[in-house]
């Protein structure tokens, strides 16, 4: 390297490596502040991700939005429908910003997601419905809509792939669920392709939480009694295993067959790779689960320790022996693996659904006050 050349940032690296750079992170400011624009210039981010926890803090925190809220309050009592406004903007003018990234990179990259109504988790229908509403009312070709991986959730994914929408499944904890949710990617791709429609005019992601597994373990570790060595372990273990699933499923000649017809595999974004216990090096979640075809979506802070001092290197593959007796090490001494991810799924449904809840009274509060 010559004194002229510049350095390679780490996320550059990392993303040279095979794994896009998506934030987790949306809000008015960022979006017509140029900050969005800086980390896409900056720090390698070709995609964003938010969720009614996200949105909760943009829009209940300053004056951002008070001026469309203005707008629309006399004509909308509804504050649901006022989120709704609210949120599209936003999601519009940054899948617009994001626009180039996903035509430089044939549709693969530049998306930004936003997630149907959490309320509806356990209705397919009516999550299909909100799907469809979501990317016709949007209109932009880098939209992904956001469907959490319940059981009634994997129709919904199945029948929006293929009426052909971009999808981004998530909440997913469990390999067992994982797998279901490709499952439905493909049969839906499967059914686009013999209605006459085309398999490579979408995407999909399917967001596995990785950090929360972790918290979850090690607090029933710690009751199970002294398992320090079995503590941290499982989150990353759980998503190596995930990602040789993702390898399995996506080859051979029932996969070919749509790869033929311009088909992506549905990529793994790993999601949840803040660390929640400092007593861990707090790039970890990145480090450990670097590898080919990968998303990783990352809060701000995230991508500033990962610039400052991530190790970018891949190592997806790492420790798979180790990781398939896990499950069984941890059954041992009392933590059983399926109740673990049941919990973390139905709790990250009330979360989001709580969250929902939370913005939408904020705003019927603000547009008391804004047509007082």
């Amino acid at each position: 390297m010559t004194e002229s050349t510049p350095a390679i940032s780490r996320l550059e690296q990392l993303s040279r490596l095979g794994q896009a750079v998506w934030v987790d992170f949306l809000s008015r400011d960022s979006i017509h502040s140029g900050h969005l624009q800086s980390l896409i210039d900056d720090d390698a981010v070709v995609g964003a991700t938010s969720n009614p926890s996200i949105f909760q803090k943009a829009m209940t925190a300053g004056h951002d939005y008070d001026e469309q809220l203005r707008q629309i309050a006399a004509d909308t009592p509804d504050p649901k429908a006022i989120f709704w406004a609210l949120a599209e903007q936003d999601v519009r003018d940054a899948c617009d910003l994001f626009r180039p990234v996903w035509e430089i990179s044939s549709g693969r990259d530049g998306y930004v997601s936003l997630e149907v109504d959490p309320g509806l988790a356990y209705d397919a229908e009516a999550t299909f419905q909100e799907a469809i509403r979501l990317h016709t009312e949007l209109e932009r070709p880098n939209l992904m809509v956001k469907i959490p991986a319940t059981k009634p959730g994997l129709t919904a994914i199945e029948d929006a792939i293929a009426d052909g929408r971009s999808i981004n499944v998530t909440l997913i904890f469990s390999l067992a669920r994982y797998a279901a949710v490709a499952e439905a990617y493909v049969r839906g791709l499967e059914r686009l392709a013999a209605a006459g429609g085309d398999p490579g005019s979408l995407a999909s992601v399917a967001s596995f939480f990785v950090s929360r597994i972790d918290t979850e373990t090690d607090r029933r570790l710690a009751e199970a009694g002294d398992h320090e060595h079995l503590h941290g372990l499982l989150g990353i273990a759980n998503a190596r295993l995930a990602y040789e699933q993702y390898q399995s499923i996506f080859s051979g000649p029932r996969w070919d067959a749509l790869a033929a017809r311009g088909a992506m595999p549905q990529r793994l974004l790993w999601a949840s790779t803040s660390v929640k216990d400092h007593a861990y090096v707090d790039t970890r979640y990145v480090d450990e689960l670097i590898g080919p075809d990968t998303v990783d979506t990352m809060p701000e802070e995230t991508i500033r320790l990962y610039q400052d001092h991530g190790r970018p290197r891949p190592r997806i593959a790492a420790g798979l022996p180790d990781a398939r007796k896990l499950t069984d090490r941890l059954k041992a001494v009392g933590v059983d693996y399926d109740d673990v991810t049941e919990t973390l799924e139905r709790e990250g449904v009330k979360r989001f659904s709580d969250d929902f809840t939370e913005v939408v009274d904020a705003l019927r509060n603000k547009r008391a006050q804004l047509t007082a």
